[in-house]
This record gives C-alpha cells, sequence and structure tokens, in this order.
C-alpha cells in the first residue's frame, strides 16, 4: 500500500458525493449543514486536487462531467466503508435505514403500491417511503424520485430498469348505465356511449384506435387530469372509464362493458437512476417491486 496516499480529505470527498446526488451547491449544503460557499471549496480543492473537472453549471443546478461519474463509484465506496467504521464503533449491525421515494400513477400509488409498501415496512422497518403520486413522469435525473413505476418504456440511457408482468385495462362502467345505454356486445357498439377521459384528449382516443377502438372526441363529454376523480366518474353511472383488471374487477359497483373483450395490455417499468441503483436501500425497495409486481 502506498501510505503517502492516506492524506486524502474525506470531507472533499464528501463534499462532492453529497453535491452529485443533490444536483445543487445549496441542497448539498444544506445536507451537509454547511455553507454554499464552504462546501464549494471543498469541491473546488478536491477538482484542483485531482486535476479534473468534476462539475458543470447547468442554469441554476450543476451536472457531473463524465470524469465525475467515473470518480463517483469510488467516492461511494469510501462513504460505504465510513458507514461501516461508524457503525461498528457504536456496536449496531448493518441495516436498512433510510427514505426511498416512489412515483406512480395516482392509481398505481392508492391501489397497487399500499400492499407492496406494508411487505417493504414488515422486511424493513428502518426504510422509510415516500410516495409521490402524480400522473406525469417524474425526473428521476433531477432527483425528482428514487424509483418510478411506469407503463410506458423509458428511453434515457442513464436509467436502469425492469420490465414486470404485462397487465390488462377493461371499460367498465355502473350497471344502469350499461342497462340504459346498452347492450355493448362488441367494440363497434362503444362508439355509442359517452366515456370519461385522463389526460390529453387527442393522446387518449389515439391510443384506443390503436386498440380497435374508434372513439371520437363528440364520445367524451366529461375529460379530467385525475385518476381518482375519473374512477368516481365512473362509479357514479356518468360514463364509461378504463382501468386495470387488478382494480376494476374489485370495484362492486361497477362491471366490464363488454364481457367478451379481453382488455387493453400495457407494460409496467420499474425505474430507477443508475446511480442511485447502487444505493443498499434503495436497491432492495427496487428489487421488491418488481418481485411484487410480477405476482
Amino acid at each position: 500500500m502506498d501510505y503517502k496516499t492516506l492524506n486524502f480529505d474525506w470531507n472533499r470527498a464528501k463534499a462532492f458525493l453529497v453535491a452529485a446526488e443533490k444536483g445543487s451547491y445549496s441542497a448539498a449544503a444544506k445536507a451537509l449543514s454547511l455553507t454554499q460557499s464552504t462546501l464549494g471549496r471543498q469541491v473546488q480543492a478536491l477538482e484542483e486536487e485531482l486535476g479534473v473537472v468534476l462539475f458543470e453549471r447547468v442554469g441554476k443546478g450543476i451536472q457531473i462531467t463524465p470524469i465525475g461519474l467515473d470518480l463517483i463509484e469510488h467516492v461511494k465506496y469510501m462513504a460505504e466503508g465510513a458507514s461501516k467504521l461508524s457503525l461498528a464503533a457504536m456496536g449496531q449491525s448493518e441495516e436498512l435505514i433510510g427514505t426511498v421515494s416512489i412515483t406512480a400513477s395516482e392509481a398505481n400509488s392508492a391501489f397497487l403500491l399500499p400492499p407492496i409498501v406494508k411487505k417493504i415496512r414488515n422486511l424493513a422497518p428502518g426504510i422509510k417511503i415516500e410516495i409521490v403520486a402524480k400522473n406525469d413522469s417524474a425526473d428521476l435525473r433531477k432527483r425528482e424520485a428514487d424509483i418510478a413505476v411506469r407503463n410506458f418504456q423509458p428511453k434515457q440511457p442513464d436509467l436502469i430498469m425492469k420490465q414486470v408482468s404485462d397487465s390488462l385495462g377493461n371499460f367498465y362502467a355502473t350497471k344502469d348505465f350499461i342497462k340504459k345505454n346498452g347492450p355493448f356486445k362488441k367494440l363497434e357498439d362503444l362508439t355509442k356511449a359517452n366515456f370519461v377521459s385522463i389526460g390529453n384528449l387527442s393522446s387518449y382516443i389515439d391510443g384506443l384506435k390503436a386498440f380497435g377502438i374508434n372513439l371520437t372526441k363528440d364520445n367524451f363529454p366529461i375529460m379530467t387530469e385525475s385518476h381518482f376523480v375519473h374512477w368516481n366518474l365512473v362509479k357514479e353511472g356518468l360514463a364509461i372509464g378504463i382501468m386495470p383488471h387488478s382494480i376494476g374487477d374489485k370495484e362492486k359497483s361497477v362491471e366490464r362493458v363488454l364481457s367478451s373483450f379481453k382488455g387493453i395490455s400495457y407494460s409496467t417499468w420499474i425505474v430507477s437512476h443508475r446511480e442511485l441503483r447502487t444505493n443498499r436501500r434503495i436497491r432492495f425497495v427496487f428489487d421488491q417491486l418488481v418481485e411484487n409486481f410480477n405476482r
């Protein structure tokens, strides 16, 4: 071992690591209880010591450089070693401790995540779960969440993703609505009914056309951005809505509109940023989501 290298300043490396994870000097300084100028000097000193540029300015934030990405993995090992040393000194065992944020649609957040979160909490009570329920996509690269549950395949190369079991969605309405507006025997019969749309109406209609369901804007007298509002409107008997089988079939106030229609297939992906995937607690939650969504 070259003992001359042991004078490496861990505080500078820690400033680099936290700044990379937080995406800005101000957020990193707050996390480390430092002033922003102090943290900036520590990162600059590390850059001068190593002879490299670790960050580039992007607007009000920072973006790690390619050489910074290479070096951050070594710093993570240092951080893990420091954590293990601290735990050993305190006579504690290594545990899964900390907060993991999961972003998912309102429907997935309300109906599918709770039993999975319950299992995670039973297995690792030291992990706190933050659920970010939103129907537009959180930017994992900007640390808006640690893990995302998405119903489309992300294209960004710096994300790690795992496709879980394909799912089916279907058309649901109340018995009274079906009796009043039916009968619905085939897909063509749906063109005479009213629907509730979610999100962008044109995209919604185009998505249905891909499955041979040719509706127009006239079929959508009610529109909303919220899955909850959409589902309650359906349960109130106002129109037809779409829900996954795992949710719709459990709701007693509605039933499938077309008993012969197998459903609309879609994929679910569990996604995380590649840097966050090396974090033990995030990896644990990621694996639990994959395992339980596959059931």
